[in-house]
């Protein structure tokens, strides 16, 4: 399903709106190795490094965007998530370099099991990566520092029950 940016559903709400705040449902996913190392993407657009994640699109489940979030991504099929955290509210506001403003609506998971082969570059990624968590890529400053590693707290404090912000 990858199309490109305007035809997408966000696309269209900005082409109706500008640059005014929405709020669009998205999934951030979390892939661990057998070393325990996170799969990072070096992003085409800013050549930022993030964990996968996007917005959802028209008649679309939220484990469909996870799934298609990922494959578009990284090449991997999701066969398994935990959901761990949903981040909402005024603390995820953030206005991207476009000047676009988003009121944050985000669903994060844990992807348990995957199949499939990494690409290496995709047409959303120039780059894709195992981490260890004590050498991680750098990360676009200011908000998305700031959630990329709350995000990882989160995760490896998780207890069972999905954490709610």
């Amino acid at each position: 399903m990858s199309r490109n940016w305007k035809e997408s559903y966000t696309g269209q709400l900005r082409s109706i709106l500008g640059n005014q705040k929405l709020i669009i449902p998205s999934v951030r996913a979390v892939i661990f190795n057998e070393s325990g190392e996170v799969l990072y993407i070096q992003r085409r657009g800013n050549g930022k490094w993030a964990l996968p994640a996007g917005g959802i699109e028209l008649n679309e489940s939220i484990l469909e965007c996870l799934r298609r979030e990922v494959y578009e991504e990284t090449g991997l099929v999701v066969i398994n998530a935990t959901l761990i955290a949903m981040y909402t509210g005024r603390g995820y506001c953030v206005k991207n370099r476009f000047g676009d403003e988003y009121q944050g609506f985000e669903l994060l998971f844990r992807v348990d099991e995957w199949s499939g082969t990494i690409l290496s570059e995709t047409n959303e990624t120039t780059n894709i990566g195992f981490f260890p968590l004590n050498d991680l890529p750098p990360f676009e400053t200011g908000y998305w520092e700031k959630h990329e590693k709350e995000v990882l707290e989160d995760v490896i404090n998780f207890k069972g029950e999905p954490i709610i912000k």
